[in-house]
């Protein structure tokens, strides 16, 4: 078995109260890594066409990588996989903090749970035994009370919880997964899979030792990587990703008021600048990293604690700017309180919008919500997210999504609804970041900002020395170009970015954002398995996983009419310093057709050609959708082992 992987995968069967370990083939492993990949591969394998995300048979997975649990900064992320409840397609959502180095602790690579337990159940993985332990008693608690409960009962301080809160329990279908209480899986819905299963939490540890195949490799990176990065002049250390307030607002592309702005009057009193100087108590990190990016904030007037950590630019957009909000202690109360419900905040932040602007415009009306709903009240978020969290009154048709609840409303709701494949659009403009047009409407899991690095960058290359030379972009590219160029310059930073997600690597660490450059990353991968890989081998697992998510979407029903994006885009910017600024429908399509075809996709049904899925070794995906159903049997033929 080569090094970093500890060769197994736990399944858990909640409806039996069983546990058996799989054994992971090494050919396995290198041609699907781990991570988000890893668990496409198990999901296109195993289920089949159709099954409802609540279905007790539907999978719920946890997956790691070779590099989790070392000692290198940024390699504590791992991924949640199941079949989305927002979106009925590819559910992926990647974390940070501590479960995932945790995991391997324990002796696994990752879990796969099916089932549903009699009652609210939560689970015990140490040192490569599992326990199921009855939950009842922390079902409808906050995940404050649930964190330290389990520990209380565990007397085991070691162990990291990840759970799903009141709102998974309710299934809220941007329900989220939360671990050490501030590390999050956002996006989604993949809580409401995990609260349908009456699953409550996960609690893991262990002393199983992550050992590199060739220390000496990995010292010489740990080395170059501690004298290259200096944390004292990292803006993303100083002032966490809120850092971008200022810069966003600058270029005219500042989420405002439900997307109708580019620019925010007060700005000034949301910047991560802003939040250093007053609220901030501490900054936070993950396990090993020396980036400490993390907000731990506090409020004592508002009962605001350092135990929910503290928001970041996304939840700061989507609960402040996008709503008119600049009282920057309440959207730290109304992050703490998706914190304690475990919410996705951007799903949450834009729902609310959503119900605002339809507000406005006469579509609900204060009968319908019981309180007016108005832009600049900092009371709106902190009344609804506890609604929405327990379904109650507006709340329930809120905790829908704005997809769903759009076509419930009716009335033009639908046009006001800003969504892709059901999932909320993040914070980010793709009308002055034109690259976003692509990210947002091809991502797999819905509307992501964490496709690529985004357009600015790209202004940036040049044919000298520069982070993404190695992927030969050596000319930069306008912010606002639509042609091919820029095409190009997205799709290879994209799989730079899926591999990322697939190896457990913080791209706040590797380049372009961080100082981790591609070369010193392959050697330390290769140092932890002591295989031979190169980047252009690694790149092609991202492509991989491109390629199965895609044909696990198109077996869903998720076909290439998905690709689109809201009709607000399409609009003019009302203001800002790119007021007037739209997309432009032909220039969409255009750039979509040259995806398709730089991605080896077919130009008219957007899926992997056969010539694509031969050269990626993934006939048996495109013959599992094909045939209608898709299961194409076990995933591994080596005999399972039962545990305790």
């Amino acid at each position: 078995m080569p090094g970093g992987f500890a060769g197994k995968i736990l399944r858990v069967d909640l409806t039996a109260a069983t546990t058996r370990v799989e054994p992971l083939e090494e050919a396995t492993l290198r041609r699907y890594l781990g991570g988000g990949l890893l668990g496409a591969y198990f999901l296109l394998r195993e289920t089949p066409a159709g099954q409802d995300p609540f279905d007790p048979a539907a999978p719920l997975m946890f997956m790691t990588s070779a590099m989790n649990g070392s000692a290198l900064s940024g390699t504590n992320r791992y991924a949640a996989v199941a079949k989305s409840p927002l979106t009925g397609g590819f559910g992926e959502s990647e974390a940070g903090g501590y479960w995932g180095p945790a995991l391997k602790q324990a002796g696994f690579d990752g879990i796969i749970i099916t089932g549903k337990a009699k009652r609210p159940t939560y689970l015990v993985i140490w040192d490569g035994q599992c326990e199921f332990r009855d939950a009842s008693r922390y079902w409808g608690q906050l995940s404050g009370e649930v964190d330290d409960g389990i520990h209380d009962e565990l007397q085991d301080r070691r162990v990291v919880v990840l759970q799903t809160g009141v709102a998974g329990e309710n299934r809220v279908r941007y329900a989220a997964l939360v671990n050490n209480c501030r590390h999050f899986h956002g996006r989604c819905g993949l809580g409401a899979v995990m609260g349908s299963k009456n699953l409550k939490a996960i609690a893991v540890g262990g002393k199983h030792k992550v050992a590199p195949d060739d220390a000496e490799v990995t010292r010489d990176v740990l080395r170059w990587f501690k004298e290259n990065y200096d944390r004292t002049q990292d803006a993303l250390h100083l002032h966490g990703t809120a850092r971008s307030v200022k810069t966003l607002q600058g270029l005219g592309i500042l989420p405002t008021r439900h997307f109708k702005d580019g620019a925010f009057e007060h700005f000034q009193d949301v910047t991560g600048e802003r939040m250093s100087a007053t609220i901030l108590t501490r900054r936070g990190t993950c396990y090993a990293c020396a980036v400490a990016c993390k907000r731990e904030v506090t409020v004592p007037e508002l009962g605001v604690t350092p135990k929910y950590g503290g928001p970041e630019y996304e939840t700061i957009a989507a609960i402040g700017t996008m709503n008119g909000i600049h009282d920057l202690k309440r959207i730290a109360l109304a992050n703490q309180l998706c914190s304690q419900y475990v919410l996705d905040t951007i799903s949450t932040g834009v729902t609310i919008s959503f119900a605002i602007e339809c507000f406005s415009k006469g579509i609900l009306t204060r009968e319908d919500v019981g309180f007016d709903l108005n832009y600049a009240d900092p009371e709106v978020p902190i009344r609804l997210i506890p609604l929405i969290a327990r379904r109650e009154g507006i709340g329930d048709l809120l905790a829908e999504g704005v997809m769903r609840a759009a076509r419930k409303l009716g009335r033009g709701a639908e046009k006001l609804a800003l969504h892709v494949r059901g999932q909320e659009v993040p914070m980010h403009e793709p009308r002055g970041k034109k690259s976003l047009a692509l990210a947002y409407s091809t991502s797999p899991t819905g509307a992501d900002h964490m496709e690529a690095p985004h357009d600015p960058i790209y202004e940036g290359f040049f044919p000298g020395k520069h982070p993404l030379a190695p992927l030969g972009l050596i000319e930069p590219v306008d912010m606002l170009d639509t042609g091919p160029k820029k095409v190009r310059a997205f799709t290879y930073c994209q799989k730079l970015w899926s591999l990322y997600n697939i190896l457990g690597m913080c791209c706040f660490v590797g380049v372009p954002i961080g100082k981790l450059e591609m070369g010193p990353l392959v050697e330390f991968f290769n140092g932890m398995t002591g295989w031979n890989v190169s980047l252009w081998e690694l790149l092609k697992a991202a492509e991989r996983e491109s390629a199965l998510c895609r044909l696990y979407n198109h077996r869903e029903g998720l076909a290439t009419e998905a690709d689109t994006l809201p009709d607000r885009f399409f609009e003019p910017l009302e203001a800002g310093a790119l007021q007037g600024e739209k997309l432009d429908r032909d220039d969409f399509r255009r750039m979509l057709r040259t995806y398709y075809r730089m991605m080896g996709w077919d130009a008219e049904t957007g899926l992997p050609t056969p010539e694509t899925c031969a050269e990626l070794e993934i006939e048996w995906a495109l013959e599992s959708v094909q045939n209608g159903n898709g299961t194409v049997g076990p995933a591994a033929s080596a005999p399972l082992v039962a545990i305790k």
